[in-house]
């Protein structure tokens, strides 16, 4: 539904997208990392119109973003960042302004709004002038322009900026429920780590405007040094350093004065029963013993730090 190929934009000399290929297909959730300044938002704002791109192609279910940008918007929703709208406009006739630009009128209108006003309980604010409204119900407001006329693909720039931890929650419920079961895509560009984690199927990583990594969230934590490493918290402190004797054991790395262990796996090792074994053995004071599928800050840090 969404094809990138050799996409590129520059501003004078510098290049912010860089040659980006990647294709995104119905029933993905992508999350789309980088750090600041990597051409996420370029990406997204070429994908979405709002910019031209200085070479490469794209298309949005079959839609080319040059020569057929209306019909491909037709088929978008989409969530810039900042969320910006206007601010002395209130909320309801805002989305039904918006549904007005969709195309919608009468009962299908009045059935679009009540709609996204319902999935991003915005009940409470409808007559508000958006300008009075707080960081995160602008955020909420901009979520519902973007799902008003049920888009088949949805394109969402930091879509919990500024919520809270209910409302963040809320937030990814939605993504998930307009995900699942269905051929429709969201793209989410983010900088909470956890946000992939949570409702993503499949992650990109950019820097400096090149194609990084590209994987199921499960892939990319299988990529760090603590994917299968063993977590031991204890009552007491104990010397960790025997356990590298053990086949399979890469590092132990101590802290809490010996109270809480991480021992790290070589590539490819499944080191949690002799882990488990030697504690037992040993009677050592355990309280929880765990395993690590992976830490995706560590793998994005390293994917970055080596780009940069």
């Amino acid at each position: 539904m969404i094809k990138i190929n050799s996409l590129t934009k520059r501003f004078g000399e510098h290049v912010a997208v860089d040659n980006l290929s990647f294709d995104v297909q119905p029933g993905e959730v992508l999350g789309f990392l980088g750090p600041n300044g990597a051409g996420k938002s370029t990406t997204m704002k070429m994908l979405t119109g709002f910019l031209t791109p200085d070479g490469g192609t794209a298309s949005v279910c079959g839609f080319d973003i040059q020569t057929q940008i209306l019909q491909a918007q037709q088929q978008m929703g989409y969530l810039p960042e900042g969320a910006p709208c206007y601010g002395d406009m209130r909320v309801r006739r805002f989305l039904e302004f918006i549904a007005e630009v969709r195309g919608l009128g009468g009962s299908a209108r009045r059935s679009a709004v009540d709609r996204a006003i319902e999935q991003v309980e915005l009940q409470g604010v409808l007559d508000q002038s958006i300008e009075t409204l707080s960081k995160g119900f602008k955020r909420r407001v901009g979520l519902a322009q973007a799902i008003l006329h049920d888009p088949a693909v949805l394109i969402l720039d930091e879509p919990t900026d500024g919520l809270d931890p209910n409302q963040k929650h809320q937030v990814r419920n939605l993504i998930k429920q307009l995900a699942s079961g269905s051929n429709k895509i969201v793209v989410i560009s983010t900088h909470i780590l956890e946000e992939v984690s949570a409702v993503c199927t499949r992650a990109v990583v950019i820097a400096h405007g090149k194609l990084l990594a590209d994987g199921t969230p499960d892939e990319l934590e299988a990529r760090s040094r603590y994917h299968q490493a063993v977590t031991v918290a204890l009552q007491q402190p104990v010397d960790g350093s025997p356990l590298l004797a053990l086949p399979g054991v890469l590092e132990v790395e101590t802290q809490r004065d010996g109270r809480l262990l991480t021992v790290l796996a070589k590539p490819g090792e499944v080191i949690f029963p002799a882990v488990g074994e030697f504690a037992r053995t040993h009677q050592w004071p355990v309280q929880e013993l765990s395993v690590e599928r992976g830490r995706l800050d560590e793998v994005f840090r390293t994917l970055t730090e080596k780009a940069a």
